[in-house]
């Protein structure tokens, strides 16, 4: 003992070996550099959330307007109409002479400048109508002149200047509409590049309507432009205004409370196909004004409501239906529309203008002016406002980038133009400039929902049950081999599944679908059977069978009722669908069918869903504690019983975990729901229709839509969507997990 004591003596401190030091060195290392990862992964998730909060975030600002210039107008000055340039350094008006004068915005803008139109003595200017970027002017002589001002940029020494100016698109001379030569009092029309539609009332009360065409003179390369004038038989006695659609097509004339709608197109094209009264109640009409693309008017009332108007399906066709309203303080003064956006301003007898949206149904702006307005119009980019008073012309810089969306507009119904009812629709893009955006993110987040849960519908039946026969009941010789294959499984890329989905499975499904529905019902009862059969076997037969690979019997079963459904699969489209199961299925059912479907992306997606499900399950099943089964079957009870009782309570954390990771591939998963579905943003439950994902959706218009545009950051909203999909669903897994742990980890 004292030996012992001699060789370990008190005053010297332990110290430890060089091994030990390392291993402490690792282990410090390990722990620093986990925390240290995770912590950066928190911090990529922050960034993430951060970033896309940050492009959404525009799209919810308030609109804001303010006053940036005053042009002082001479005390005689009566101004018709009003404008600028595209880049708003140069703004101009037109008195009642049809003079046209230039004024500078910008303090490096050219001077002030006056151009008076081409009219001969005789000739006046007895009417004004606006234009997309010209104005018209109806004359005392009864012609018409368009006159247009032009803004040409040129580039010296990288220095940029511009130059206002003026042209006529129709030519210096004016163009005769009324063959009597009465003055044309009231004047409205349109044109595009091959033809022109004027629609004027005399000063006679007569309402004449001039169809132009375009014409190029072979020698010398010149537009010409000639047509007929007709007059309308039936009008109303007191026309307060007239408008005309961009298309040509539709005339509007509001006399007092009364709208007359004719189709300029039809044979009787002066018989008014439709009459509404379109004042409120105890109101009076004040103002009429189209939307852009023209298939709404806005109506303005005395008592301050504004109403819209457009076309909906009915038992007598096509109708003017009063959709909705928007209210101001006040009598409606004046009504102004945005040429390419449902955006429009109201101008009351309060000295305040408002600003809406129709579609969004947003209150954008509400702004008291300096002095009393007469005229307002939008700048060309919809980025200003100006307005006329008897001393000056305003003009206001406006930021309203984004007016299209609202919380009501993305998450609730909205009716559309044309629409009959109010609905949840996605449709961002069109061919057409004056297109309405249809931005509700409901049929997306629906179509995520849906895949996930017919993918889930598939994979987890499957999944879960395969790791637990793998788990628990299959042999080790066996389990070796499939665990790792069916892991195998999820490195196949999602566009392969996608493709094969789209192109060699979605056909094959549609040509074999009665052997689609016998596998389902007949192939379970296939497999109870054989248990059941097994079940009755005499025990001495049953021992002859080894217990382990007895299920394998099930594969020889599997194939011959696959083989049996497969050849009867004509013979019950024949005798039972009537030889086309599809006609069938749309006709008789009156169920919607569509080749990439809902089954379809439930069976790809399923399948890759599988690899991620089996494996957490397996490992959790695998992972439970041998004395926990030995102990239960130590006890009496069966291996059924263990599993059920023991087995599966203790590995039901993993289990949920397991499946809660396959939705969240499902939710996210973008290449096969991308090529096995026609990608159609519909809501219905119908297994046999299509759908469209947020992810698909994203990765279908992301490339196409402008940088910084709504459509662009809508698109980053369903990002943000998605991301708090899978934030919620992982959450709620995490907490149910350890809900779970906490009850059966004790066993």
């Amino acid at each position: 003992m004292s030996q012992v004591r001699e060789s370990l003596p008190l005053d010297k401190p332990l110290t430890l070996s060089s091994n030990s030091s390392l291993r402490l060195f690792k282990d410090r290392f390990a722990r620093y550099s986990i925390t240290f990862g995770g912590l950066m992964v928190l911090m990529t998730l922050l960034m993430i959330f951060g970033y896309l909060l940050y492009v959404v975030e525009p799209v919810f600002r308030n609109a804001d307007v303010s006053l940036s210039h005053q042009q002082q107008l001479e005390s005689s000055t009566d101004v018709v109409a009003l404008g600028s340039d595209e880049l708003n350094e140069i703004g101009y008006y037109y008195n009642q002479q049809g003079d046209l004068t230039f004024y500078p915005i910008l303090p490096t803008s050219p001077a002030k400048s006056t151009s008076a139109l081409p009219l001969s003595a005789n000739q006046q200017v007895s009417s004004v109508a606006r234009g997309l970027n010209d104005v018209g002017f109806g004359l005392s002589d009864g012609s018409f002149l368009l006159s247009q001002p032009d803004f040409s940029l040129s580039f010296s020494d990288g220095v940029r200047s511009i130059s206002p100016g003026v042209r006529y698109p129709l030519g210096e001379q004016s163009l005769e509409i009324d063959e009597q030569g009465q003055a044309l009092t009231q004047l409205v029309y349109q044109r595009d590049e091959e033809q022109m539609s004027i629609v004027a009332l005399t000063a006679d009360n007569r309402l004449v309507y001039s169809l132009l065409e375009a014409q190029e003179n072979f020698m010398t390369e010149e537009v010409e432009w000639s047509g007929e004038t007709q007059q309308f038989a039936n009008t109303p006695a007191k026309l307060t205004k007239i408008l005309l659609t961009p298309d040509q097509r539709l005339l509007f004339i509001l006399s007092e409370n009364q709208l007359y709608i004719y189709d300029l197109f039809a044979d009787e094209f002066d018989a008014p196909r439709q009459v509404l009264e379109i004042n409120e109640p105890n109101a009076q009409v004040t103002d009429i004004g189209l939307l852009s693309g023209g298939s709404s008017i806005l109506v303005g009332n005395s008592n301050g409501v504004v109403t819209q108007w457009f076309e909906t399906r009915s038992d007598r066709g096509r109708r003017m239906t009063r959709v909705r309203e928007f209210s101001v303080d006040g009598a409606v003064k004046k009504i102004e529309t945005e040429p390419f956006r449902k955006t429009f301003a109201v101008l009351t007898d309060k000295n305040e203008f408002r600003l809406f949206h129709t579609t969004s149904e947003a209150d954008l702006l509400s702004h008291s002016l300096i002095r009393q307005a007469q005229l307002l119009q939008f700048s060309p980019r919809n980025n200003a406002l100006m307005f006329q008073s008897e001393q000056s012309v305003d003009f206001y810089q406006l930021e309203n980038e984004h007016p299209e969306v609202t919380w009501s507009a993305l998450w609730q119904e909205v009716w559309y133009e044309g629409y009959p009812e109010a609905d949840y629709v996605w449709q961002s893009t069109s061919a057409s400039d004056e297109f309405e955006p249809k931005l509700s993110l409901v049929p997306i987040s629906f179509g995520t929902i849906k895949a996930a849960l017919y993918a889930m519908l598939f994979a987890v039946p499957i999944a879960i049950a395969g790791a637990i026969y793998t788990a628990y009941f299959m042999p080790a010789a066996i389990r070796r081999f499939v665990k790792p294959t069916v892991e195998t499984m999820e490195a196949l890329p999602t566009v392969i599944l996608g493709f094969l989905a789209g192109l060699w499975l979605a056909p094959i499904v549609e040509e074999y679908l009665p052997f689609i529905f016998m596998l389902i019902i007949l192939l379970p009862l296939a497999i109870v059977g054989c248990a059941y059969i097994h079940y009755l076997l005499p025990q001495r037969i049953k021992q002859l069978l080894n217990e382990e690979y007895s299920s394998l019997l099930l594969i020889p079963v599997i194939i011959a009722v696959s083989y049996l459904c497969y050849n009867l699969s004509p013979v019950v489209e024949l005798h039972m669908m009537g030889g086309d199961a599809r006609m069938f299925i749309s006709n008789e059912l009156g169920i919607d069918f569509d080749q990439r479907n809902a089954l379809i992306v439930g069976i790809a997606m399923g399948f890759a869903v599988i690899p991620t499900i089996f494996s957490i399950t397996e490992d959790a099943i695998f992972s439970v504690p041998q004395h926990l089964s030995n102990g239960s079957l130590a006890l009496g009870a069966t291996r059924w019983q263990t599993l059920i009782g023991v087995v599966l309570l203790t590995a039901s954390p993993g289990i949920f975990s397991a499946v809660m990771m396959g939705l969240g591939r499902a939710v996210g998963e973008t290449m096969i729901v991308l090529m096995a579905t026609g990608n159609t943003p519909i809501m219905d439950w119908n297994i046999f229709e299509g759908m469209r994902t947020l992810s698909a959706n994203i990765a279908v218009e992301m490339p196409e839509s402008e940088v910084d545009s709504t459509h662009y950051r809508v698109l980053f909203l369903a990002a943000f969507v998605l991301f708090i999909f899978t934030f919620f669903f992982n959450t709620i897994a995490e907490l149910v997990r350890q809900r779970l742990r906490e009850k059966y980890g004790s066993l």
